[in-house]
């Protein structure tokens, strides 16, 4: 009977172990150690990840504006500058390459300084220290004199050529100036001989040297050309003769 209890009461322990899922278990006089089990494990609590900054939106870089070109047009045999007068050079053009003569100064400078250097003494004192002032002259045939900074000319080859002139490069400024004289009355009586000389007005030339750029070589647009300029005007004297 008192076997019988035991096992009841054994059965009974044990249902409520399971119920409680709780188990103690006595070794000797040992405490008796607890084990809590379950039959769902909670999800672990992580930290909230931190939240970061999307990268920023780089705005475009700015559109700038093309470049020229420096490829080389086809020039006309006569320039435009010249349709209008029968002078041998121009003095104004609508059409100088200022632009890409100023990048092939850059790009040649040493160069093309050697060769600037060559004709830059042709200057005379008054044409770069008083440019617009002359000083008063009395010749036998009237005739018009300046100083001027051709921008293209016909050279003694008979071809028009873009005359290097107010181009800065690297702080300096490259000009070219000469003195002309054209006679007013060429082929005229010399107006203060006597009639009884015979006289002429005759248009004297001299051979000037520009730097000139040439668009068309490809390795060094410079060069030195030459040029027929009108220098002075002359009277010229025949032998003397008595009208009857």
């Amino acid at each position: 009977m008192a076997f019988r209890y035991l096992i009841s009461l054994s059965l009974a322990v044990a249902v409520l172990a399971d119920q409680t899922s709780h188990v103690s278990i006595s070794l000797g006089g040992a405490p008796a150690v607890s084990h809590h089990s379950s039959s769902h494990h909670g999800s672990p609590s992580y930290r909230h990840q931190p939240t970061y900054h999307t990268q920023p939106s780089y705005h475009p870089a700015p559109a700038y504006h093309p470049q020229p070109s420096y490829e080389h047009q086809h020039e006309p045999a006569v320039p435009e500058c010249a349709a209008n007068t029968t002078k041998a050079w121009c003095l104004e053009d609508d059409h100088y390459p200022t632009y890409e003569i100023k990048h092939a100064a850059e790009y040649h400078y040493e160069k093309l300084l050697s060769l600037y250097a060559d004709v830059a003494d042709l200057n005379t004192e008054l044409s770069v220290d008083r440019p617009n002032t002359l000083e008063e002259e009395t010749y036998l045939c009237p005739s018009e004199t300046a100083y001027v900074r051709p921008l293209r000319a016909l050279n003694t080859e008979g071809k028009w050529r873009v005359v290097v002139n107010n181009i800065d490069a690297h702080y300096q400024t490259l000009t070219q100036t000469t003195r002309i004289e054209e006679c007013l009355t060429s082929a005229d009586a010399c107006p203060l001989v006597p009639e009884c000389y015979e006289s002429k007005c005759l248009q004297k030339s001299v051979y000037h040297r520009f730097l000139v750029y040439d668009s068309y070589d490809q390795y060094f647009p410079f060069a030195i050309e030459t040029f027929k300029l009108p220098a002075s005007c002359a009277c010229l004297l025949g032998a003397y003769t008595i009208d009857h």
